[in-house]
């Protein structure tokens, strides 16, 4: 490292720049995003309203009896969980203007958690709808003020620009760039190492659920097994190595058989949430291991816990090393602009995704498209396409339990 730069580049701190808790100067981006989170807060109060009037009639309707228990729960989680956003982005957006920013990573991180609930109840409940749409643009104004209001972030871009290229450069030529350097993890999990985790498990997953199909299932056969409408990508295997990852990253020097079952664990509680909330949103069956050794509910198994307690193990102590490597062919110069036009992408994808299968489920349900959305989606991805598309899943609308 060069000692002038070092010298030339002093490390002291602006007086706008922080996370102190008092009379700092603010940042006027940081005013705009806290006038953003408040404007977000009461746009989102006619989605609050609009679940409140639905939760009414469904009770008027007699809609919650004792087979919709799950419906009233998940009632009960989107209403709390839209009030708590509302609340939470109110008082972040004043805090931020105030320049009063001790504790609002905490507040920003908590108002994520229940933005997120909120997504996924909504769409159990509804189905794709305006209110996600809500949702998605409070989240969007919440991850552009975290990453502004988070000391580390401004500093590297306010006082250490200079030392941070330089200290890249280095980190790649060594071959440590990504790794933890606090030693308390493996891996650093920000947004790139975690986004391209998530791009690259989701393409190992579909090719090794293609071999095994090919294989072991049905010899010979090739079945599609992608879960997004566009490219090889399985997201439960994305989603999955995430949290393998986010688990086990303290956790990489410990032993095989305490990696081995903490991996079985997560991967089987994960599958079988993915397989319930399928089948609760769209009535969707993707796998049924109903009669299999030690099953539970025909959601997950006794032999692919295994199966994912081997992978997570070969993922901790083998994958990310390589991962590392692989990621780190990128430029590094051109790393963040390419990562973020391929998150973009990808959200793009699973956005659409998530919009097909919803209007495949209302097709097969008899409603016919009420809007241009489900109009291109039924030119465009009609039931052939869907089912040539997603070989492996079945929809039935009678057994969603969503209460549209």
């Amino acid at each position: 490292m060069d000692s002038t730069l070092l010298q030339q580049t002093p490390l002291q701190p602006d007086p706008g720049i922080g996370s102190g808790s008092g009379s700092e100067r603010t940042p006027w981006g940081l005013k705009v995003f806290g006038v953003l989170l408040m404007v977000g807060g009461v746009l989102l109060i006619p989605q609050v309203v609009g679940v409140v009037v639905a939760m009414v009639e469904l009770f008027a309707g007699g809609a919650y009896g004792d087979d919709s228990v799950l419906t009233v729960i998940l009632s009960l989680v989107l209403a709390a969980a839209v009030c708590f956003a509302i609340i939470a982005g109110v008082v972040l957006g004043v805090r931020l203007v105030r320049g009063r920013r001790r504790r609002a990573r905490l507040i920003a991180e908590s108002m994520a958690i229940a933005l997120a609930l909120a997504f996924a109840s909504d769409l159990m409940l509804y189905g794709v709808n305006e209110g996600l749409w809500l949702l998605g643009a409070a989240a969007l104004i919440l991850v552009a003020a975290h990453v502004a209001v988070d000391p580390s972030l401004s500093d590297e871009r306010e006082l250490q620009r200079r030392l941070r290229l330089m200290e890249t450069r280095d980190e790649l030529e060594e071959g440590t760039l990504g790794l933890d350097k606090s030693g308390a993890g493996f891996i650093e999990l920000d947004f790139f190492n975690l986004f391209w985790i998530f791009v690259i498990a989701s393409v190992a997953g579909v090719v090794i659920e293609s071999i095994y199909h090919v294989l072991v299932v049905d010899f010979g056969h090739y079945e599609d097994r992608a879960g997004l409408l566009w490219g090889p990508f399985s997201p439960i295997y994305g989603f999955g190595a995430l949290l393998m990852t986010l688990a086990l990253n303290r956790f990489h020097n410990a032993p095989v058989p305490v990696v081995f079952l903490v991996s079985a664990l997560i991967g089987g509680a994960f599958e079988y949430f993915v397989s319930w909330f399928m089948e609760y949103a769209f009535g969707a069956v993707a796998w049924d291991y109903t009669g299999t050794f030690l099953n539970i509910n025909g959601r997950t198994n006794f032999m692919f816990m295994c199966m994912w307690g081997a992978l997570g193990v070969v993922w901790v102590k083998l994958a990310l090393p390589a991962l590392l490597h692989t990621v780190n062919l990128i430029p590094w110069r051109w790393r963040y602009s390419i990562t973020a036009v391929c998150a973009a992408l990808m959200i793009l994808n699973g956005v659409m995704t998530l919009v097909a299968l919803d209007c495949w489920y209302s097709r097969l349900a008899g409603a016919a498209p009420d809007n241009a959305l489900e109009q291109f989606c039924a030119e465009h991805f009609d039931n052939q396409w869907m089912e040539h598309r997603f070989e492996s899943m079945s929809i039935d609308p009678g057994a969603a339990h969503r209460s549209s």
